[in-house]
């Protein structure tokens, strides 16, 4: 877990709610302490500094950011292959893993440049390592640079990594709850993909619903459908992605 923002302090409590049914209250013991939320704050406050510095390197090279973001399996670097071979727009990706190249390895594969950061403990990015990342990325040659997150549903979120939007992807299997579990994620999403429709047919999914939460929690968020072996949902999320470039 995180080595700097306090997620893994944690103390848990037992409790019972009114319907009998035992719950955990897991609280950050630290996060009560005055200086431990200072240093997070300065932690905080000198990534969104750095966050800045990347977006106006992007800027200069007009350059798109996009940070993609969620749980582990639900298709970012799937779909970033799928893009490469249909996109209208150039892109690189500066991958995020905590440990192996594999995903760069994938994307490097179909000719897209790539950069591997592996963060060893820390689940999720920040903005010092993209921008180590993004000098190795040939700006002057690309549209479009993704960040693929590390996978969680969490700590990405907290940390803007000098992006011009987020993509947060959630699949079918995952299950019907995560966008209510996890509302400040989905918060600051300017499209959500839901993913893996393809296999809508086997899961208790009502994908409605989860469309309905998702606008609960982010008014007018965009929302596609993806299926990966269908190109037309793929080609919906290059078209969406060309024009909020064309709208830079």
């Amino acid at each position: 877990m995180c080595r700097d923002c306090g997620c893994s302090i944690t103390e848990h409590h037992h409790a019972h709610s009114h319907a009998g049914v035992e719950e955990t209250v897991t609280r950050n013991p630290q996060l009560n302490d005055a200086r431990t939320v200072s240093v997070i704050e300065k932690i905080l406050e000198k990534n969104d500094h750095e966050a800045e510095h990347n977006r106006e390197h992007f800027d200069s090279h007009g350059v798109l950011a996009i940070n993609l973001m969620s749980s582990p399996g639900s298709g970012k670097t799937t779909l970033l292959e799928k893009l490469a071979e249909m996109s209208p727009f150039g892109f690189g990706v500066i991958e995020g893993d905590l440990e192996t190249n594999r995903d760069a390895e994938r994307i490097a594969a179909k000719g897209i440049p790539a950069y591997q950061i592996s963060t060893g403990s820390a689940c999720h990015l920040d903005a010092f390592m993209v921008h180590r990342g993004l000098h190795e990325m040939p700006l002057d040659d690309i549209d479009v640079c993704f960040i693929e997150n590390v996978g969680n549903l969490v700590c990405p979120a907290s940390y803007d990594v000098g992006t011009h939007l987020n993509i947060v992807l959630v699949s079918v299997p995952e299950g019907g709850d995560k966008i209510e579990k996890y509302p400040v994620m989905f918060r600051q999403a300017d499209l959500v993909l839901i993913t893996k429709t393809d296999l809508l047919a086997y899961f208790d999914y009502d994908i409605e619903h989860e469309k309905a939460q998702a606008r609960k929690i982010r008014p007018g968020v965009d929302i596609l459908e993806v299926n990966m072996h269908d190109p037309a949902t793929i080609e919906r999320v290059a078209e969406w992605i060309e024009f909020k470039r064309k709208m830079r």
